[in-house]
């Protein structure tokens, strides 16, 4: 918390074009590029720090013109590339635009990585010492979440969820402290849960379990005394509510139990609390985060649903890929 009072003070110390870059930008790798050589510094900038993502004009495309993003297979090169997107991520100069094919990119990274064990284990020997920490709890984190689900049941149909823009970034984070301000959760803390439970606000719809809104919380919940107020799926309320539920579930003695309480697994604690580290270590690690797109972990890969994805009832993903065949992962970026 220490590092975040520094750098943030009573508001969030963010270029104001941050609050427009929640609308999906172009890929600012937008013209043919190999994978970036390691040796070569110089080619991982396109300017000052910003990294050459590596693309395939062949691939499908989103609306947004955007492709799935490719994972370099030599583990040198893929290391390069993570370590310049963390850097670009938080650099203040890195424009606008460019952020959501970033966060994109190192997200897709981390989800294969965790996947393919001997992989990350070579990425790791060739980053810089200053990632290594981060490195580590982002595939703690995932590796958390792959050990609350089997994989041998991934599903052969797609939510009925819209997949929606989530909030200006600012916006969230004074909800957040908000809430920490009201309840003493830690505001990095809330921004985690809002990460793993709907994408920041990118899913609208209801989970197997009848969980709703930007927090995920079942209705019997919300309607306990002193918990829910306003509208379920309201971001700032659903904030405000769930920083109310950790300190009802025990969350100001111990943040793991109160956790615990909003979903029974040692891994999901684990999970969002190696996220919320690396935010209190450094707040600007938040801007990468808050670009992470929705993917679901199918039969036929991990396949990315964008903003613009609308299903009334569930669909099998046969037909999804059919019809949005850029969902699907390019080889080499699933990591299943």
């Amino acid at each position: 918390m220490g590092v975040a009072a520094a750098l943030l003070g009573g508001g969030l110390l963010l270029r104001p074009a941050l609050e427009a870059s929640r609308a999906a930008g172009t890929d600012p790798a937008s013209t043919p590029a190999t994978p970036p050589d390691p040796a070569a510094a110089d080619s991982l900038a396109v300017g000052p720090r910003l990294p050459q993502l590596p693309t395939d004009p062949a691939l499908p495309t989103h609306a947004d013109g955007r492709h799935y993003p490719l994972v370099p297979a030599d583990p040198q090169q893929l290391a390069a590339l993570l370590a310049a997107v963390e850097e670009a991520t938080r650099d203040e100069a890195t424009p606008a635009e460019a952020l959501p094919a970033l966060g994109h990119q190192q997200q897709v990274i981390y989800r294969v990585l965790a996947h393919r064990q001997p992989l990350a284990a070579e990425v790791r020997r060739s980053l810089p010492p200053r990632w290594l920490s981060v490195y580590d709890r982002h595939l703690l984190a995932r590796r958390s979440f792959l050990a609350m689900h089997r994989s041998d049941r991934r599903p052969t149909s797609l939510p009925s969820w819209r997949i929606l823009p989530p909030p200006p970034l600012e916006q969230l984070v004074r909800s957040y402290k908000q809430a920490e301000q009201a309840t003493g959760i830690d505001w990095e803390v809330l921004a985690a849960v809002n990460l793993v439970e709907s994408g920041m606000g990118r899913i609208d719809g209801v989970s197997v379990a009848n969980a709703q809104g930007p927090m995920q919380f079942l209705p019997t919940t919300w309607a306990q005394p002193g918990v829910g107020k306003g509208n379920i799926r309201d971001p700032h309320d659903a904030i405000q509510a769930a920083a109310r539920y950790l300190v009802r579930r025990g969350g100001l003695k111990d943040i793991r139990k109160g956790l615990w309480g909003y979903n029974n697994s040692d891994n999901y604690g684990r999970a969002v609390l190696a996220y919320a580290s690396l935010i209190q270590e450094d707040p600007r690690a938040l801007i990468g985060l808050y670009h992470w797109e929705i993917h679901y972990a199918a039969a036929a890969g991990d396949l990315w649903l964008p903003v613009g994805y609308a299903q009334n009832q569930p669909v099998a993903v046969a037909a999804h890929l059919r019809r949005q065949p850029a969902s699907a992962p390019p080889p080499g970026s699933s990591g299943y």
